[in-house]
Protein backbone atom coordinates (compact mmCIF):
# COMPACT_ATOMS: atom_id res chain seq x y z
CA UNK A 1 0.00 0.00 0.00
CA UNK A 2 2.95 2.44 0.96
CA UNK A 3 4.75 1.71 -2.62
CA UNK A 4 1.09 2.29 -4.17
CA UNK A 5 1.27 5.78 -2.71
CA UNK A 6 4.72 6.91 -3.08
CA UNK A 7 3.95 5.61 -6.30
CA UNK A 8 1.13 7.74 -6.86
CA UNK A 9 3.17 10.69 -5.59
CA UNK A 10 5.71 10.41 -7.99
CA UNK A 11 3.72 10.07 -10.91
CA UNK A 12 1.50 14.11 -9.58
CA UNK A 13 5.58 15.26 -8.86
CA UNK A 14 6.00 14.24 -12.94
CA UNK A 15 3.09 16.24 -13.83
CA UNK A 16 3.81 18.71 -11.95
CA UNK A 17 6.91 18.94 -13.19
CA UNK A 18 5.86 18.77 -17.09
CA UNK A 19 3.47 22.01 -16.30
CA UNK A 20 6.23 24.13 -14.72
CA UNK A 21 8.19 23.64 -17.94
CA UNK A 22 5.59 24.76 -19.71
CA UNK A 23 4.97 27.41 -18.07
CA UNK A 24 8.24 28.71 -17.36
CA UNK A 25 8.43 29.02 -21.25
CA UNK A 26 4.70 30.97 -21.57
CA UNK A 27 5.93 33.23 -18.46
CA UNK A 28 9.47 33.98 -19.17
CA UNK A 29 10.34 33.15 -22.81
CA UNK A 30 13.70 34.76 -22.30
CA UNK A 31 14.77 33.09 -19.54
CA UNK A 32 13.00 29.48 -20.73
CA UNK A 33 15.63 30.08 -23.88
CA UNK A 34 18.24 31.01 -21.66
CA UNK A 35 17.77 28.04 -19.32
CA UNK A 36 17.14 25.51 -22.35
CA UNK A 37 20.65 26.61 -23.94
CA UNK A 38 22.29 25.84 -20.68
CA UNK A 39 20.60 22.59 -19.94
CA UNK A 40 21.10 21.34 -23.44
CA UNK A 41 24.87 22.05 -23.16
CA UNK A 42 25.85 20.94 -20.40
CA UNK A 43 23.86 17.99 -21.33
CA UNK A 44 25.22 18.18 -24.32
CA UNK A 45 29.19 17.74 -22.95
CA UNK A 46 28.51 14.84 -20.75
CA UNK A 47 26.39 12.50 -23.54
CA UNK A 48 28.43 13.79 -25.95
CA UNK A 49 31.48 12.94 -24.90
CA UNK A 50 29.79 9.49 -23.49
CA UNK A 51 28.97 8.33 -27.11
CA UNK A 52 31.70 9.33 -28.94
CA UNK A 53 34.06 7.65 -26.30
CA UNK A 54 32.56 4.32 -27.14
CA UNK A 55 31.98 5.72 -30.92
CA UNK A 56 35.41 6.49 -32.00
CA UNK A 57 37.52 3.34 -31.27
CA UNK A 58 34.70 1.76 -34.19
CA UNK A 59 35.93 4.16 -36.78
CA UNK A 60 39.40 4.92 -35.85
CA UNK A 61 42.83 2.33 -34.28
CA UNK A 62 44.40 5.58 -32.91
CA UNK A 63 44.33 6.01 -29.53
CA UNK A 64 45.74 7.70 -26.08
CA UNK A 65 46.28 11.28 -25.86
CA UNK A 66 45.15 12.15 -29.77
CA UNK A 67 41.73 10.17 -29.27
CA UNK A 68 41.09 11.59 -26.20
CA UNK A 69 41.72 15.29 -27.42
CA UNK A 70 39.40 14.48 -30.31
CA UNK A 71 36.55 12.99 -28.29
CA UNK A 72 36.76 16.54 -26.25
CA UNK A 73 37.10 18.77 -29.59
CA UNK A 74 34.08 17.18 -31.26
CA UNK A 75 31.86 16.30 -28.28
CA UNK A 76 32.04 20.55 -27.20
CA UNK A 77 31.39 21.24 -30.49
CA UNK A 78 28.41 19.24 -30.70
CA UNK A 79 26.99 20.49 -27.27
CA UNK A 80 27.52 23.92 -28.30
CA UNK A 81 25.79 24.00 -31.26
CA UNK A 82 23.14 21.65 -29.94
CA UNK A 83 22.55 24.44 -27.22
CA UNK A 84 22.47 27.12 -29.52
CA UNK A 85 19.64 25.29 -31.44
CA UNK A 86 17.68 24.71 -28.25
CA UNK A 87 17.66 27.99 -27.32
CA UNK A 88 17.18 29.88 -30.48
CA UNK A 89 14.12 27.04 -30.80
CA UNK A 90 12.86 27.63 -27.38
CA UNK A 91 12.76 31.77 -27.69
CA UNK A 92 11.00 31.67 -31.10
CA UNK A 93 8.28 28.51 -29.20
CA UNK A 94 7.02 30.93 -26.58
CA UNK A 95 7.93 34.67 -27.84
CA UNK A 96 5.47 36.59 -29.76
CA UNK A 97 2.74 38.35 -29.63
CA UNK A 98 -0.54 36.45 -29.77
CA UNK A 99 -1.21 35.40 -26.13
CA UNK A 100 -4.32 32.84 -27.58
CA UNK A 101 -1.62 31.12 -30.00
CA UNK A 102 0.89 31.09 -27.20
CA UNK A 103 -1.10 29.73 -24.57
CA UNK A 104 -1.46 26.80 -27.39
CA UNK A 105 1.68 26.03 -27.99
CA UNK A 106 2.63 25.76 -24.11
CA UNK A 107 -0.36 23.10 -23.71
CA UNK A 108 1.27 21.28 -26.45
CA UNK A 109 4.82 21.80 -25.32
CA UNK A 110 3.61 20.25 -21.97
CA UNK A 111 1.85 17.38 -23.74
CA UNK A 112 4.56 16.17 -26.00
CA UNK A 113 6.93 16.45 -22.59
CA UNK A 114 4.81 14.08 -20.71
CA UNK A 115 4.86 12.26 -23.99
CA UNK A 116 8.68 11.54 -24.34
CA UNK A 117 8.55 11.13 -20.60
CA UNK A 118 6.34 8.52 -20.59
CA UNK A 119 8.35 6.87 -23.30
CA UNK A 120 11.35 7.02 -21.62
CA UNK A 121 10.36 5.39 -18.77
CA UNK A 122 8.07 2.78 -20.51
CA UNK A 123 11.32 1.34 -22.86
CA UNK A 124 13.31 2.24 -19.18
CA UNK A 125 10.99 -1.18 -17.09
CA UNK A 126 10.65 -3.24 -20.30
CA UNK A 127 14.29 -2.75 -21.42
CA UNK A 128 16.09 -1.59 -19.37
CA UNK A 129 17.03 1.81 -21.44
CA UNK A 130 18.94 4.72 -19.94
CA UNK A 131 16.20 8.00 -20.42
CA UNK A 132 18.75 10.04 -20.07
CA UNK A 133 20.90 8.22 -23.04
CA UNK A 134 18.48 6.95 -25.11
CA UNK A 135 15.86 9.80 -25.29
CA UNK A 136 18.85 12.36 -26.04
CA UNK A 137 19.59 10.95 -28.87
CA UNK A 138 16.30 9.57 -29.93
CA UNK A 139 13.70 11.58 -28.88
CA UNK A 140 14.04 14.47 -30.59
CA UNK A 141 12.10 13.99 -34.10
CA UNK A 142 8.95 11.87 -33.28
CA UNK A 143 8.62 14.88 -30.44
CA UNK A 144 9.60 17.53 -32.78
CA UNK A 145 7.04 15.55 -35.40
CA UNK A 146 4.15 15.79 -32.73
CA UNK A 147 4.88 19.13 -31.58
CA UNK A 148 4.82 20.26 -35.43
CA UNK A 149 1.41 17.87 -36.48
CA UNK A 150 -0.57 19.36 -33.63
CA UNK A 151 0.32 23.43 -34.27
CA UNK A 152 -0.75 22.44 -38.05
CA UNK A 153 -4.19 22.72 -36.46
CA UNK A 154 -3.90 26.13 -35.85
CA UNK A 155 -5.53 28.37 -38.28
CA UNK A 156 -2.89 30.43 -40.60
CA UNK A 157 -3.56 33.69 -41.63
CA UNK A 158 -4.64 34.50 -45.33
CA UNK A 159 -1.96 36.14 -47.75
CA UNK A 160 -4.00 39.41 -47.28
CA UNK A 161 -3.80 39.73 -43.74
CA UNK A 162 0.18 38.19 -44.09
CA UNK A 163 0.58 41.53 -46.00
CA UNK A 164 -1.39 43.83 -44.38
CA UNK A 165 0.52 42.83 -41.22
CA UNK A 166 4.33 43.34 -42.87
CA UNK A 167 3.10 46.36 -44.98
CA UNK A 168 1.13 48.63 -41.93
CA UNK A 169 1.71 46.56 -38.38
CA UNK A 170 5.16 45.93 -37.85
CA UNK A 171 7.49 48.66 -37.07
CA UNK A 172 10.85 49.64 -39.10
CA UNK A 173 12.51 48.02 -35.89
CA UNK A 174 10.44 45.94 -34.58
CA UNK A 175 10.18 44.13 -30.97
CA UNK A 176 11.88 40.65 -30.01
CA UNK A 177 8.23 39.48 -29.80
CA UNK A 178 6.83 41.17 -32.79
CA UNK A 179 9.72 39.73 -34.57
CA UNK A 180 9.22 36.25 -33.09
CA UNK A 181 5.42 36.57 -33.84
CA UNK A 182 6.09 37.40 -37.83
CA UNK A 183 8.10 34.49 -37.95
CA UNK A 184 5.69 32.01 -36.64
CA UNK A 185 3.19 33.33 -38.97
CA UNK A 186 5.29 32.83 -41.86
CA UNK A 187 6.38 29.31 -40.87
CA UNK A 188 2.85 28.29 -40.29
CA UNK A 189 1.64 29.93 -44.10
CA UNK A 190 4.95 28.33 -45.57
CA UNK A 191 3.93 24.92 -44.07
CA UNK A 192 0.04 25.64 -44.99
CA UNK A 193 1.40 26.17 -48.53
CA UNK A 194 3.60 23.00 -48.75
CA UNK A 195 0.92 20.89 -47.45
CA UNK A 196 -1.76 22.18 -49.78
CA UNK A 197 0.57 21.60 -52.38
CA UNK A 198 1.16 18.08 -51.35
CA UNK A 199 -2.50 18.01 -51.21
CA UNK A 200 -2.76 17.79 -55.11
CA UNK A 201 -1.04 14.39 -54.88
CA UNK A 202 -1.42 12.56 -51.83
CA UNK A 203 -4.45 12.59 -49.30
CA UNK A 204 -5.27 15.34 -47.01
CA UNK A 205 -4.35 13.97 -44.01
CA UNK A 206 -0.64 12.47 -45.77
CA UNK A 207 -0.30 15.81 -47.13
CA UNK A 208 -0.86 17.40 -43.24
CA UNK A 209 1.27 14.80 -42.07
CA UNK A 210 4.48 15.57 -44.63
CA UNK A 211 4.05 18.92 -44.07
CA UNK A 212 4.51 18.58 -40.57
CA UNK A 213 7.24 16.42 -41.16
CA UNK A 214 8.97 19.23 -43.16
CA UNK A 215 8.14 22.20 -40.84
CA UNK A 216 11.13 24.30 -38.79
CA UNK A 217 8.50 23.12 -35.19
CA UNK A 218 10.51 19.54 -35.96
CA UNK A 219 13.16 21.41 -34.42
CA UNK A 220 11.19 22.17 -31.13
CA UNK A 221 11.26 18.54 -30.05
CA UNK A 222 14.77 18.59 -29.55
CA UNK A 223 14.02 21.50 -26.92
CA UNK A 224 11.03 18.95 -25.54
CA UNK A 225 13.54 16.21 -25.41
CA UNK A 226 15.80 17.90 -22.92
CA UNK A 227 13.30 18.03 -20.53
CA UNK A 228 11.56 14.98 -21.70
CA UNK A 229 14.68 12.82 -20.41
CA UNK A 230 15.47 15.00 -17.44
CA UNK A 231 12.20 14.29 -16.15
CA UNK A 232 12.20 10.52 -17.11
CA UNK A 233 15.43 10.27 -15.58
CA UNK A 234 14.28 11.67 -11.99
CA UNK A 235 11.09 9.56 -11.82
CA UNK A 236 13.02 6.27 -12.87
CA UNK A 237 15.57 7.02 -10.02
CA UNK A 238 12.63 8.03 -7.67
CA UNK A 239 10.93 5.18 -8.15
CA UNK A 240 13.89 2.94 -8.13
CA UNK A 241 14.01 3.77 -4.09
CA UNK A 242 10.73 2.77 -3.77
CA UNK A 243 10.41 0.01 -0.59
Amino acid sequence: MLAIILNGFIMLAEIAAVVAVAAFGYLYPAAFAAATALLALLLGLWLEHARLAHELPFYFDTGGRSRTALVWLVSISEATIKALLAGVCALLAFSGTDQSRLFWVAIVFGAVIYAGAALSRRLSLSFKARPMRWGYFRLAVPLGLMFSLALSFLPAPSFTDLGRQLIFDLPAKPSLEQASELVFVLKQKFDETVAALLGWIVPVEAARLLGALVSVNVLTGFVASIYAVIIADVVRRAEDRLP
